[in-house]
């Protein structure tokens, strides 16, 4: 069993660090609010601290699930950040959906300081990570890899290593590309079915075991059908994934059209209050006329 610090008690670091500590390991929390830390280690043991640094200091791996790339940057590399903490040959996983620029400039920094870094984001949504289920997508050395492979199994139902440091990152966007065109079909499709009076719930039950089968229209369609859009992950967090993607793809040259649409669409239920709905509420931008 390993010591371990886990930074970022939000919707999905809150349970992922709770599977870490069942597992056995002595898990340390840091977290912004501290009423969440604390909560935390009433509902699974370990213990909290006051900062990252202190929250790292005695870490073999230290986990971060944070916001974006300026809150990683700011429990990382910013003053009492975990890089000031951590010891060397100890390990930072960031599990944070960020830029492929940040794993890098991570990686570099924590090279320094006789560091290991993998950027390893994560896919399958606050019931993936309550349920220990979730795909993990890294990027990093394998031998640093195989020494944490162990240790996320806990949370995890699959994790890959997929090339240098960044490819965990890379292969996220990829995934959020998937996905935004995923649910513009689908709510295109429901909402043609419901303009048609078809029973959409029946056709659906047909088409999913087909090959317009998909994660989005199983466990989404019945939710959107009931117009219930609080299910999953928020459209504020997939358009800020979607500006990560289309910022990667003005460096490296990919024409996104589709996944520029959806971004814009996603905008709109932005304007329709939304921010917080899940992504699968671009249905009620189609039903707004």
């Amino acid at each position: 069993m390993a010591k371990l610090a886990f930074i970022g008690l939000g919707t999905m670091g809150y349970p992922m660090a709770g599977h870490l500590q069942k597992a056995g390991h002595q898990v340390c929390v840091y977290n912004r609010t501290a009423a969440k830390a604390q909560a935390w280690v009433d509902t699974y043991g370990g213990s909290s601290a006051a900062t990252p640094a202190e929250a790292a200091a005695t870490a073999e791996i230290v986990f971060v699930c944070v916001g974006n790339d300026q809150d990683l940057y700011q429990v990382t590399t910013g003053e009492q950040g975990v890089l000031g903490g951590m010891q060397a040959g100890a390990i930072l996983v960031d599990h944070t959906t960020a830029s492929a620029e940040a794993a890098r400039t991570l990686s570099a920094a924590c090279s320094e300081r006789g560091l290991s870094f993998l950027d390893a984001p994560v896919s399958g949504g606050q019931a993936g990570a309550e349920n220990g289920v979730l795909s993990i997508m890294i990027g990093g050395d394998a031998g640093v890899y195989e020494k944490v492979s162990t240790v996320i199994d806990a949370y995890a139902k699959s994790h890959s290593l997929l090339g240098e440091v960044g490819s965990g990152q890379l292969a996220k966007m990829m995934n959020q590309i998937c996905i935004a065109g995923l649910v513009q079909g689908l709510a295109e499709a429901i909402h043609f079915g419901q303009k048609s009076g078809m029973d959409v719930a029946a056709v659906i039950d047909v088409i999913q075991h087909g090959a317009a089968g998909s994660w989005q229209m199983v466990n989404r369609h019945k939710t959107m059908i009931e117009d219930h859009y609080d299910y999953g992950f928020a459209v504020d967090w997939m358009r800020k994934d979607l500006g990560i993607v289309l910022d990667e793809a003005r460096n490296n040259g990919a024409q996104l059209p589709v996944t520029a649409l959806v971004d814009q669409f996603y905008a709109d239920v932005q304007a329709l209050g939304g921010n917080r709905w899940d992504t699968s509420s671009l249905l009620k931008r189609l039903q707004r006329n």
